[in-house]
């Protein structure tokens, strides 16, 4: 049997912050993971460049059924905390858009990074570690990982949630949870891209694959984003439908504003009255694709001279274009899915350590919790705050 002060299950982006964490305290670490590499959404993430964090990092940004709770770990362990190990390792970096800063190479310098930091505290990871059983004892848990048992003071679950299964993922973390008798709030797939299976709809954004249109607003349930939208075979994707995602539910409406930069209205009664004979999807193709300006006179509207509409014509579509209702028939799930909504209720964690408040010396930390965050570097800013929390007192 090893024994070790602190065990940590999973080894992504809020286990090994919160391993180098507690490492650097002088705590015998061990890190355990299933997988045969440690920090795979790292690696993929940002297209490959890892949006590490966001240098507008609020409370504000994270959906949770406690807001209140992520804000003591935020608050102590902050974005410009994190970009000073990285500016420290010499990292180059720069910013997107919108604060969101992403590696200048490759996301592996951020993992490499925490693995550097790792290893010069002393903390180990074991990877293909599949964790079997565990046991509370009075003094600590009991691990049966195959052929071999561990012991620890402490125990940290930062598993994840249930997005992208192909990385790994699992209900590992809320297995556990309930073992100790938390509660776990109802799971769905958040910043994720919608389907839509009605046939016209369907057939819409199918002949528009691959077309974007910037700064789209999107509204549903009282929130609204403004981002560049994405159509795809299968629906609607891009930044601001995945933000709008974590909102909506299904049976849901959402309202679309293709056009947030005017009012559509009145600029298509200017254009009538200095350009009275060009035709309609001309003038629309001054704002999209010549592709998508003919498909929407052929699905949404009539296509002739601007001067052959009267006033309430051209008023109501511009109202449609400024504000595109229709329903999602779903979304793709946890099979493309950026984070999980739901997990372990925060009502029954200490949002200063960590801790379980059923289990002593159980902590959970990242995206297993009841806190998700908007798309731009909010995951992983909460991965770092959460497992450096954790990593501070066990």
């Amino acid at each position: 049997m090893q024994a070790v002060d602190v065990i940590i299950v999973g080894a992504g982006a809020a286990g090994l912050m919160c391993a180098l964490t507690a490492a650097q305290r002088g705590r015998r670490v061990l890190v355990l993971d299933h997988a045969n590499k440690a920090g795979k959404k790292i690696l993929m993430s940002g297209g490959g460049r890892c949006n590490f964090t966001n240098m507008y990092t609020e409370p504000d940004n994270f959906l949770s059924n406690n807001s209140h709770f992520c804000k003591s770990a935020l608050a102590r362990y902050t974005q410009w905390d994190f970009l000073e190990m990285v500016q420290r390792h010499q990292i180059a970096y720069h910013e997107k858009k919108l604060g969101q800063l992403f590696c200048d190479n490759k996301a592996s310098d951020i993992l490499e990074m925490l693995l550097s930091e790792c290893a010069d505290a002393g903390a180990t990871i074991q990877l293909n570690t599949p964790v079997n059983t565990i046991q509370a004892h009075a003094d600590g848990f009991t691990l049966q990982c195959n052929k071999q048992t561990f012991k620890c003071q402490s125990l940290v679950i930062a598993s994840g949630g249930l997005s992208i299964p192909t990385l790994g993922a699992s209900g590992f973390g809320y297995q556990v949870a309930e073992q100790f008798g938390h509660k776990i709030l109802p799971t769905r797939a958040g910043l994720v891209p919608f389907t839509m299976t009605d046939p016209q709809l369907k057939e819409f954004c199918t002949a528009l694959s691959g077309t974007a249109v910037d700064d789209c607003v999107v509204q549903c349930n009282g929130q609204s984003f403004k981002e560049d939208l994405l159509f795809t075979h299968r629906g609607l994707s891009g930044p601001v439908i995945l933000q709008i995602s974590s909102y909506w539910q299904p049976g849901d409406s959402i309202g679309i504003d293709l056009l947030s930069d005017r009012d559509a209205s009145t600029w298509l009664l200017e254009q009538q009255a200095q350009h009275p004979n060009l035709e309609l999807k001309t003038i629309l193709s001054e704002c999209f694709t010549r592709k998508m300006a003919q498909l929407l006179c052929e699905h949404w509207f009539t296509n002739t001279p601007l001067k052959q509409y009267n006033t309430k014509q051209l008023t109501e579509i511009g109202e449609r274009l400024n504000n595109w209702q229709l329903t999602p028939s779903g979304t793709e799930g946890y099979r493309t899915a950026e984070v999980t909504l739901g997990g372990v209720d925060t009502q029954e964690v200490s949002s200063k350590t960590m801790q379980s408040q059923k289990q002593d010396n159980l902590y959970f930390i990242g995206e297993v919790l009841d806190v998700s965050g908007h798309l731009g570097g909010f995951n992983f800013q909460w991965a770092w705050a959460s497992g450096h929390a954790a990593g501070s007192v066990i």
